[in-house]
């Protein structure tokens, strides 16, 4: 098919068909219906137009897992394994942990936390109900079933005094005006999801500041970030009362996942989960 490339035309007939594409392939004489062919034409024309192609298919793997995806949300990336992969290595030692999720989209992280750790208590918020919606429904397809689900702009609707073991998140941290928001699939997804429509940092020094007020001592923040933003983000957790700072890279090489443990005294208020 002129214009796409030979998988991209199997996984969206794939899509349209139902068909695996070991029987695309046994069935090359086969016909489309006519709602089958309208259907894959329209895909087809969305896709040369520059759509992604989770958005087509409506899905997208993370952490071997297959997650729903729509305009509602970002698009799960292979770069955000790092955190999954950073909290689960603190949370190791960790019985029962409660975890957080600030900014869940689609609920990668929550959901991939809560399967991976199927004694964790995890909480997900986002500001968006749209997003939280497609969070709900991958987290009742996965078997996430141990997500409490809150809008919220931030922690701002926490129940007061909850406190977790670790809080994750991946904010907004493309700074505005920056011309990658203007390319690729990036033109498509819910631009503010993308940026902070500020300096690409502020979201970040939210997280940060609030997060002391939210966590256990010795509890852990990570954060995703900018390639070129982790010196910053250290910088904040260190000002804040962090210690044991890290930066872990992704799969390119890049500063991806910064963060850092909590000190603080221990609450007199009641702890997450308790």
């Amino acid at each position: 098919m002129a214009g796409l490339p030979a998988l991209e035309v199997r996984m969206l007939l794939t899509h349209v068909t139902g068909l695996s594409r070991t029987q695309l392939i046994t069935r090359d004489t086969d016909t489309l219906t006519i709602a089958q062919r309208d259907a894959f034409a329209t895909l087809l024309a969305r896709r040369l137009a520059g759509e992604p192609m989770a958005y087509l298919i409506g899905e997208r793997e993370f952490f071997g897992r297959k997650f729903r995806v729509t305009p509602d949300v970002l698009i799960p990336r292979p770069d955000t394994e790092v955190a999954a992969e950073a909290s689960l290595a603190r949370l190791a030692e960790v019985p029962q942990p409660t975890v957080l999720d600030l900014g869940t989209g689609s609920g990668i992280l929550a959901v991939t936390l809560a399967r991976e750790r199927r004694d964790a208590q995890v909480w997900a918020t986002d500001i968006s109900p749209g997003a939280l919606m497609v969070a709900q429904d991958n987290a009742s397809a996965l078997g996430a079933d141990r997500i409490h689900f809150l809008v919220s702009d931030w922690y701002a609707a926490l129940p007061p005094g909850l406190r977790f073991h670790l809080i994750v998140s991946n904010p907004p941290y493309i700074a505005a005006g920056d011309p990658h928001l203007v390319e690729g699939d990036l033109r498509f997804e819910p631009i503010d999801a993308l940026t902070d429509h500020d300096d690409g940092l502020s979201d970040l020094r939210a997280i940060v500041s609030g997060a002391g007020a939210r966590l256990l001592p010795d509890g852990w923040l990570l954060m995703e970030h900018g390639y070129d933003q982790a010196q910053a983000t250290r910088q904040l957790l260190e000002d804040t009362g962090f210690t044991e700072i890290f930066t872990a890279r992704d799969l390119a090489g890049l500063e991806r996942c910064t963060g850092g443990r909590w000190q603080g005294a221990r609450p007199g208020g009641t702890t997450a989960g308790h």
